[in-house]
């Protein structure tokens, strides 16, 4: 089958019947039968050059993958039971990943979750058996494991331990007591529940969105033709398992078409000397694709091309919108083209890909994937209006339907607002282009309103990074008592760049596309906050937001008092606490409330 280039390209493929459902164990099974001796997983130990990686085969994942389940299955994982998975992106986790999904269904999760938030996963998702990396001096995902489980009735197994784990099974003498075929007869049916990914941050009650079977085969089966991979591709896939890029986007998708991934240590993107010598790592591996966002497109933008990196094809990039100045300049640097990707957990990962085979557009999220359809709906008072359409080149918010997506959370009374009658609203501003490309600005939650006038922060942060001296930015909402809420830009200059705060407001403020839009406040940091994929953090920067502007209040109404102030997040809403230094004040405090009152966050005033 030939590569898309056109949405031209998968509405002729749409002429035909859509192939049958399968599942992620039914494209890697398949991919063992026809390419048994090729590897699938090239395991890097240690980011050193002259360390030899560890091969796994396309014969022996799928005999791992077997074994797992035998394994899980002998501790009592039945097709309705979850398989808690905490490790690293390594052959074992592959092994647990698909092989829970054959015992019953598998719960990747954050290993760097503090221990509190593991075991509400733990207990959200029913778990029977957590399976962890075990006591490792590079990572402590262990310890935290130890403490989430504490009162809880589960086994648990321990990957790869640097020193033994008391009181857990060894995954890898579970796994040498199975056969290398399946001893039980598994449920395929690709519309059953085989996966619970968690998603929606860190904060509140969990919220773990259902995969079925066809769910993941679905996205797997037709990234490779966006990606122009086949059985000859080698991708660094450095990504973790507990994100749908790692598992699906990434990693699946190779896995069915034959292709070899290189898995790149314990902490994978996160190992600095990795990254230091990722460009010879490319040319010793043979490495094709790259496998990104853009934050690791920028950290690569700093480490010189110090090897022959001809074999590189493309780099793809996903988690948040493309910089169109941060592609153009990767490109510049290192020859190798960049395509964007655009994703959901609550679809298995995938809404669009830009495709090699096609050009580079500015501002483009791709092409949507075969037999599902994207639409950009009008977004009117905090609702996605699914009946109606918007023209194209409109900005509105984007929704889609399709095989990929989740029947729902797991707890369905999370689902009103984005699984609505068969759709799922992605939350993302947009439109949808004359060639069918998919276009991300923003966020519908992350939209700042400013009086009624909506501001879209996405198209504000392309007028910051257009700037020569910009290497991120990341623009949030700041509350304002006049305004409601006023754009604020949080941004990391470039190495060696020195400019203050209002020199670049001064020289950003005529480029952004319209004047209420522009910032009332510029923040200069040394790094934004990330995701463990290296997605900005938005919400810690909201918190900072807010920190900023009613410290600013505060000392404007008490100059001669040292002011602390406090932002959290709780159930998803934002609070704050102002502690004002000395004596208690009743008429102060009194003339605060007057000034926040129309501050649309809640706020504690004491004095000490």
């Amino acid at each position: 089958m030939n590569a898309f280039a056109s949405i031209a390209d998968i509405q002729a493929l749409e002429q035909h019947p859509a192939p049958a459902a399968t599942t992620p164990y039914g494209l890697i099974r398949d991919a063992a039968a026809r390419w048994p001796q090729r590897v699938a997983l090239s395991w890097l130990p240690d980011a050193e050059l002259s360390t030899p990686p560890q091969q796994v085969s396309y014969r022996q994942l799928l005999a791992d993958i077997h074994r797992a389940a035998n394994a899980l299955r002998a501790l009592g994982v039945g097709p309705d039971d979850a398989v808690a998975l905490l490790a690293p992106n390594m052959p074992q986790a592959h092994a647990v990943l698909w092989g829970a999904q054959l015992a019953g269904r598998v719960c990747p999760i954050n290993t760097l979750l503090q221990a509190d938030h593991i075991a509400a996963l733990l207990q959200a998702s029913g778990a029977r058996v957590v399976v962890a990396l075990g006591p490792h001096p590079e990572l402590a995902v262990w310890a935290a494991v130890e403490r989430a489980c504490e009162g809880l009735k589960l086994a648990r197994v321990a990957i790869d331990a640097g020193t033994p784990a008391p009181g857990a099974l060894d995954l890898h003498l579970l796994m040498q007591a199975q056969p290398d075929t399946l001893a039980f007869e598994p449920d395929l049916d690709p519309e059953r529940v085989v996966a619970l990914f968690h998603t929606g941050g860190t904060t509140g009650a969990p919220k773990l969105v259902q995969h079925t079977g066809a769910n993941e085969a679905h996205t797997a089966r037709w990234a490779p033709l966006f990606y122009g991979a086949d059985e000859h591709s080698v991708e660094i896939n450095g990504f973790p398992l507990f994100h749908v890029a790692g598992a699906f986007v990434y990693g699946l998708s190779m896995l069915s078409v034959g292709a070899r991934q290189v898995l790149p240590t314990l902490s994978g993107m996160r190992n600095a000397a990795f990254v230091q010598r990722y460009w010879r790592f490319c040319e010793r591996e043979g490495v094709t694709h790259l496998a990104c966002v853009p934050t690791v497109l920028t950290s690569l933008l700093n480490v010189p091309v110090d090897a022959d990196i001809s074999t590189l094809r493309a780099a793809f990039t996903g988690g948040s919108p493309l910089p169109a100045e941060l592609a153009q300049r990767f490109e510049t640097a290192t020859g190798v083209p960049v395509r964007n990707i655009l994703g959901m957990t609550e679809c298995a990962g995938l809404v669009s890909i830009e495709p090699l085979a096609g050009p580079r557009t500015p501002g483009s999220a791709g092409l949507r994937l075969p037999f599902t359809e994207v639409q950009a709906v009008p977004w009117r008072d905090g609702t996605a209006v699914l009946d109606e359409r918007c023209a194209p080149g409109a900005t509105g918010v984007i929704v889609l339907r399709g095989p990929h997506i989740s029947p729902g959370y797991l707890d369905a009374r999370r689902n009103a607002g984005l699984f609505e009658g068969g759709w799922v609203i992605s939350g993302d501003l947009g439109h949808l282009d004359d060639e069918g490309r998919i276009h991300i600005t923003g966020r519908a939650k992350d939209v700042i309103i400013r009086g009624s006038h909506n501001i879209d922060p996405g198209l504000v942060e392309d007028a910051f990074l257009a700037h020569p001296a910009v290497a991120q930015c990341a623009v949030v909402a700041e509350p304002d008592p006049y305004a409601g809420e006023v754009p604020a830009a949080f941004v990391v200059l470039r190495p060696g760049a020195a400019l203050t705060a209002d020199a670049l407001l001064a020289e950003v403020a005529p480029r952004v596309y319209e004047r209420p839009a522009c910032p009332k406040r510029v923040v200069l940091v040394p790094a934004l906050p990330l995701t463990a994929i290296g997605k900005v953090f938005k919400p810690a920067l909201r918190l900072q937001a807010i920190e900023l502007r009613l410290t600013d209040m505060a000392r404007e109404l008490a100059p001669e008092r040292a002011v602390a102030v406090q932002a959290r997040e709780e159930g998803g809403v934002q609070r704050a606490r102002i502690t004002l230094a000395g004596p208690a004040d009743a008429a102060l405090a009194e003339r605060l409330r007057a000034a926040l009152a129309a501050v649309a966050v809640p706020v504690d005033i004491g004095f000490g």
